[in-house]
């Protein structure tokens, strides 16, 4: 059956990724963000964007300045979102010779509402060993696709297990 699945209940202090808008929202946050890779803290900010689209937890995209750009090198892959515009991705690459390809991707010049957020970068919580919003780890999607960050804070149910393609 196709359709949209039922909502689970919204707990005290939770937000419904069915309450969030489609085109999405971009919302500038006060948590805490810090993504580390092998003992590397990669990113650490207290100022990113959170993308908020209906069916998915939060993305958090962190300010270029607070993330270690040093270990990133640009990759060839691309793609296009339909409101965002075009993003550029860049694979992890650490003083040990670890590669992690095309763990995380920007958007060097978002259109329209979301210019604002030009060059910030979203880390694959799926691609490194932990991402973390105000302490609390994120549990990584088993899509290679989404790269939103669920945490208790999220009620969904969201994108990203096998077959929520079609939501």
């Amino acid at each position: 059956m196709r359709g949209r699945p039922a909502r689970d209940p919204v707990l005290p202090g939770q937000e419904s990724v069915w309450d969030y808008p489609r085109p999405p929202a971009l919302q500038r946050s006060r948590d805490r963000v810090t993504v580390v890779h092998r003992g590397v803290l990669l990113a650490d900010s207290q100022r990113p964007w959170r993308i908020l689209e209906t069916a998915h937890a939060p993305a958090y995209y962190i300010p270029e300045a607070d993330v270690s750009t040093d270990v990133l090198r640009p990759s060839q892959r691309h793609s296009v979102c339909e409101y965002k515009g075009r993003a550029a991705y860049a694979d992890i690459v650490l003083p040990d010779g670890t590669v992690v390809a095309d763990a995380c991707w920007w958007y060097p010049e978002p259109t329209g509402r979301y210019a604002a957020m030009a060059g910030a970068i979203c880390f694959y919580p799926q691609r490194v060993d932990r991402c973390t919003v105000n302490g609390e780890a994120v549990v990584p999607l088993a899509s290679a696709f989404y790269g939103d960050w669920p945490t208790s804070r999220i009620a969904g149910p969201y994108k990203g297990a096998p077959g929520t393609e079609w939501w």
